[in-house]
C-alpha cells in the first residue's frame, strides 16, 4: 500500500519540492521543517425510521458506488458539528428536516474521490424528523426509498463503511435499540 501522502511532491507552505516521508500519515518539508498529517475527515450518516418500522435509503445518484444503495449523509463542513452536519445533509439530499439526532458509533473508511483515497471517519447518528411524507431525491441522492428492515441487506450498499455499518444497524433494529418513532400524545 502506497504512503497516504504519495501524490503530494511539494510543501505546501513553502512549495519545495523536499516533501518527503515522515510516518506512515505525514510528510516533512526538509527546506522549511513543516510537517503535514493525514488525518481523517468527519463524515456523517443519517439513519432514519419512519412510523412504520422502515428505514430510509437513497441511491447513489453519483460516483463512487453510483446507483448502489446508501444512507442520507455526506462529509462535515469546516466549524460545523456532526449534528449540524447531518441535519445539513439530510436537508440537501431528501428536503427532511431533522428534529433530534443520537450518536450511535462511528467507522473508519476510505472514501475513493477523484482517484484518491481519502480517509473518513464516518459518524452513524439515530435522527427523527419533523415529517417523514415528502422526502425527495436532491443532491447527490438519485432515488429516495423507504424499506421494511426484513429488506435491508448490507451488501447492497456500494460503500464499504456504509455497508458496515448497515450490518451493525440491522443487528441494532433486531435488539430493539433502533425503533420507530413513538406518536407524540
Amino acid at each position: 500500500m502506497s504512503h497516504l501522502l504519495h501524490l503530494f511532491d511539494f510543501c505546501p507552505k513553502c512549495g519545495a519540492k523536499a516533501f518527503r516521508e515522515d510516518t506512515e500519515k505525514s510528510k516533512r518539508c526538509e527546506a522549511c521543517g513543516f510537517v503535514y498529517f493525514m488525518n481523517p475527515s468527519a463524515s456523517t450518516v443519517a439513519v432514519i425510521v419512519d412510523e412504520t418500522d422502515r428505514l430510509l435509503v437513497v441511491r447513489r445518484g453519483k460516483e463512487p458506488a453510483k446507483g448502489t444503495l446508501d444512507l442520507p449523509g455526506g462529509f462535515s463542513d469546516c466549524y460545523e458539528t456532526g449534528e449540524e452536519g447531518v441535519r445539513r445533509e439530510v436537508l440537501e439530499e431528501t428536503g427532511l428536516v431533522v428534529t433530534e439526532s443520537k450518536y450511535l458509533f462511528s467507522l473508519p473508511n476510505m472514501y475513493r474521490y477523484c482517484g484518491l483515497d481519502i480517509p473518513t471517519l464516518d459518524l452513524f447518528f439515530l435522527c427523527r424528523v419533523k415529517e417523514t411524507e415528502g422526502a425527495t431525491a436532491m443532491d447527490d441522492a438519485g432515488e429516495v426509498l423507504w424499506l421494511p428492515w426484513h429488506e435491508v441487506k448490507a451488501e447492497d450498499f456500494g460503500l464499504k463503511s456504509i455497508s458496515r455499518g448497515v450490518a451493525r444497524l440491522i443487528a441494532l433494529h433486531a435488539s430493539g435499540q433502533i425503533a420507530p418513532p413513538q406518536e407524540q400524545h
